[in-house]
């Protein structure tokens, strides 16, 4: 393969922006209970937290986290999940056929939050329950003593408010499955009522309307403009979530995943722009990636309809926090991973906020057995360097690669790459990806006017065979080892494997 060109350009394109790394708890499966929360770990802590996945949690780097869903939230009562944990009532959770005991509630998942030095990004509940419920979860969340629902959360042992700033008004609300799912007017409307409301308690909320499931929803493009038509001056951002995996043995399209999210995200804010253009609005509307990740939903699907198969002849159990989705994830899927953070970089200008969906167990880069270890999936990796590495600004960046065919995408280039600026540090990371399934990816990065003569630290992220996964038994099979680079006249030199990412730090 010809060698590539990076150009990183000396032009700020915005600031990374911390919530680009944020993560996702939803009461499904073993996300809460088995996951962050047992009680009965060796680590467990004093409210029942694994002290072990929170040591990983900081590690990975999250700065926010989105709580308590997803589909769970629109038939979730938010009264059930405070005071006394022996009062509180078990439900049938309908989203994921689950029992949900309520053991952990908000001033649990807060305190939790707290003590890791997270952001908590609520959602509220627009599928089964309203206004009225918004502002009540408003007022215990984030109100001063004084008033009946914030003496509540002070009798619950929470003196101090929360201070929630970042607020979903609902999930996925145009989604067939979703509880009391919506058209694009309806639920336009009623956000902006919500947000309207919402902004009476605390006009300094930033709030999240929901924009499409997927690009491939058929409403999708029209349903964002019509929501924004509704709630454009009501909000701060507009959702958007994707899933990626391989389809068979395509592994050259999964590679090129990135394509899809930048041309996704293109088209999301060209229609905030266009709504802003036709309101003649001052006020700028961001977006909001907060569901994006790898996972194999053909898999899930056709495991959906073999259980509704059995459930037609035997009524399906009620389960507490079955296994759902604990997808293995292999070199190739951390690869992907780590593009995926590039073109979120790219996007910085719009995309302020961003959730990979989740974070332990349920398609997650931590996994835990019951009373055992927790370890690093092949994902956690790629997220955990970005959030440490990517700092200051980020940098326009140009890339003249060669072309990779791909069934999905046509032609693709080969490598993908974005550039940071540190201007305290005095210090540039630069983050690149080879998609290429075959060929190794000489690479050149002219750095520019950047004040920056030596490398650092570099990091590759590659295994011989993409399929390798990481186990309890072998935690580090997949894991970053060092990077030969080098800096000579003002250029970043290194060559990467196929199949790789990679990212180097060059400093004065």
């Amino acid at each position: 393969m010809r060698e590539t060109l990076v150009t990183v350009h000396d032009e700020p394109v915005a600031p990374v922006h911390r919530r680009l790394f944020g993560s996702f708890v939803e009461h499904m499966g073993r996300c809460v209970y088995g996951g962050i929360y047992e009680p009965g770990h060796p680590s467990a802590d004093g409210d029942g937290f694994r002290t072990d996945v929170q040591d990983l949690v900081r590690e990975l780097g999250v700065t926010t986290v989105r709580y308590p869903g997803g589909n769970f939230v629109s038939g979730y009562r938010w009264e059930d999940g405070v005071g006394p944990r022996e009062r509180r009532p078990r439900r049938r959770d309908l989203a994921w056929h689950s029992i949900e005991t309520n053991e952990v509630g908000l001033d649990e998942f807060a305190r939790w939050a707290g003590r890791l030095g997270v952001e908590p990004m609520l959602a509220v509940n627009l599928g089964t329950r309203g206004l009225a419920e918004a502002l009540d979860l408003l007022e215990y969340a984030n109100g001063e003593a004084g008033t009946a629902l914030a003496d509540l959360r002070v009798a619950n042992g929470t003196p101090e408010p929360h201070d929630v700033r970042m607020w979903c008004l609902g999930n996925e609300m145009d989604g067939p499955w979703q509880i009391g799912a919506r058209t694009a007017d309806e639920y336009g409307r009623l956000a902006a009522r919500v947000a309207s409301a919402m902004r009476r308690a605390d006009s300094t909320l930033e709030l999240v309307a929901c924009g499409s499931s997927s690009a491939q929803m058929p409403t999708f493009g029209t349903w964002e403009r019509v929501v924004l038509e509704q709630a454009y001056d009501d909000v701060d951002f507009l959702s958007l979530h994707a899933y990626y995996q391989q389809h068979g043995d395509d592994l050259a399209s999964f590679l090129a995943s990135a394509v899809d999210m930048d041309r996704f995200v293109d088209t999301v804010a060209a229609t905030v722009d266009e709504v802003r253009a036709a309101r003649g609005s001052d006020h700028q509307v961001y977006l909001s990636f907060d569901e994006w990740n790898v996972w194999d939903q053909v898999a899930f699907n056709a495991d959906e309809q073999a259980q509704e198969a059995v459930a037609a002849q035997t009524p399906r159990e009620w389960t507490l926090a079955p296994h759902l989705i604990e997808d293995t994830y292999r070199a190739a899927d951390a690869v992907v991973v780590g593009s995926l953070l590039i073109s979120l970089l790219r996007h910085a200008d719009r995309v302020h906020a961003a959730c990979q969906a989740q974070l332990v167990n349920v398609i997650a880069p931590i996994r835990t057995e019951p009373g055992g270890p927790a370890w690093r999936q092949t994902t956690f990796h790629p997220f955990a360097l970005t959030a440490r590495l990517a700092r200051g600004a980020v940098l326009r960046t140009g890339t003249d690669a060669p072309d990779v065919p791909t069934a999905r995408f046509g032609p693709a280039p080969a490598v993908d790459a974005v550039a940071t600026w540190d201007a305290a540090a005095g210090a540039a990371t630069v983050l690149v990806v080879n998609r290429s399934v075959s060929d190794e990816a000489p690479v050149r990065v002219d750095l520019g006017g950047l004040p920056v003569a030596r490398v650092v630290e570099a990091h590759l992220l590659h295994d011989d065979d993409p399929d390798a996964t990481n186990g309890p038994d072998r935690p580090d099979r997949v894991a970053p080892r060092p990077l030969a680079a080098g800096v000579e006249d003002g250029a970043l030199r290194f060559t990467l494997p196929p199949v790789s990412w990679a990212v180097v730090v060059v400093g004065a």
